[in-house]
């Protein structure tokens, strides 16, 4: 696996990111082997909408930045 012991942060939005722009991108890495960090600029959840309307996941927020 090409990113086997790797670890990858993504930045996502606390509020507002398409689900499928964060969730593929994190499944690919995951599927590749690394470990995914989740970094925004909140702490706590972040939540992904469907369509700019619908609700999308939530994903824990593992780190923050500034």
């Amino acid at each position: 696996m090409p990113l086997e012991g790797k670890s990858v942060a993504i930045l996502i939005a606390p509020r507002g990111t398409e689900e499928p722009e964060f969730s593929k991108p994190k499944q690919a890495i995951e599927e590749a082997g690394g470990k995914v960090t989740v970094v925004s600029f909140e702490t706590g959840v972040a939540r992904t909408v469907n369509s700019d309307l619908d609700e999308g996941g939530s994903y824990t927020i593992d780190k923050t930045c500034a």
